[in-house]
């Protein structure tokens, strides 16, 4: 493990950006950006695009280190390069940000409320080629919707399963189940899923490490105990939907919780922006997100 990365992501003031999304989501992140589904062909093109746009926010003067502290990319992103460096390369070395890598395949189909993960039939190949890669940790989302808690615990020991692999390898996981926002059981739901994931943390070796990314919860500082156990690297939250401004706002109430948004940080680029007006809304957005990460 990189010891330096480690220590910024420890200690480090700012958030995480999540410019991950994959094959189901990529037309409606292109869509966001002004780029239609009649402007390209097929996957490669869509991918050529998608890279295009995460480049064009990578390279961005607002796109620093003050600010923003790590990155999570899409395999597709971790294997592309940017000014002839790999993209996890060039973060770390260009920019200062710690890379990190999504690794599930989405989501199974809902069942007792929840929506675990499908299996990830090549973790091991794909984990090697993010050594490879110099990446420093992972990503892997499941959904909860309902508040049961036997679905709860198996969404937990799934990615407490997997993420024990990702351990061995020589990362570290970020364990991301998500309480859907608009669920009418969200309080409930994270009082289950905080007492399932305390009881997996308490389990963990002295030199097992995992990060936690979860939605904004309902109870202010109910991470509280999750954000200070010594096994726990960072809680990130994810904005799940909130638009930037409200999930600012809920951020800000959560003490030590910094954000980790995908499309709060990049909602209102434009592919047809000039450059500078790219960099200014990408700078406005970063700077929302950094003061609200940072209480």
């Amino acid at each position: 493990m990189n010891q330096k990365h480690f220590e910024q992501m420890k200690n480090g003031n700012g958030f995480i950006a999540a410019l991950d999304q994959s094959g189901g989501s990529t037309p409606k992140a292109l869509a966001l950006y002004g780029v239609t589904e009649d402007q390209y062909s097929g996957e490669d093109e869509m991918f050529d695009l998608v890279h295009d746009m995460r480049k064009r926010i990578i390279t961005a003067p607002a796109f620093d280190n003050n600010h923003i502290i790590g990155a999570i990319l899409f395999e597709q992103t971790m294997d592309r390069e940017i000014e002839g460096m790999y993209t996890g390369d060039y973060l770390a070395e260009k920019k200062g940000v710690v890379p990190f890598l999504k690794v599930d395949k989405g989501l199974a189909e809902e069942s007792n409320g929840v929506q675990l993960m499908k299996p990830i039939d090549d973790l091991d190949d794909v984990l090697k080629r993010a050594n490879e890669r110099h990446i420093f940790g992972t990503k892997m989302r499941s959904v909860i919707k309902e508040a049961n808690p036997e679905a709860i615990k198996e969404v937990v020991d799934q990615q407490f399963d997997i993420g024990k692999t990702i351990i061995e390898a020589g990362l570290v996981p970020i364990i991301e189940p998500e309480v859907d926002i608009n669920s009418s059981e969200k309080e409930k739901c994270e009082e289950l899923l905080k007492a399932e994931i305390q009881s997996h943390l308490d389990k963990l070796e002295q030199d097992e490490h995992v990060m936690l990314k979860l939605t904004i919860p309902t109870v202010p500082n109910l991470y509280k105990e999750l954000i200070e156990h010594p096994n726990v690297v960072r809680v990130v939250a994810l904005s799940g939907g909130y638009a930037t401004e409200e999930a600012n706002e809920k951020l800000k109430e959560n003490n030590g919780l910094i954000a980790s948004f995908s499309r709060a940080l990049t909602q209102d680029l434009n592919v047809n922006q000039s450059d500078d007006a790219f960099n200014n809304e990408l700078k406005s957005a970063v700077n929302s997100i950094y003061e609200a990460s940072i209480t």
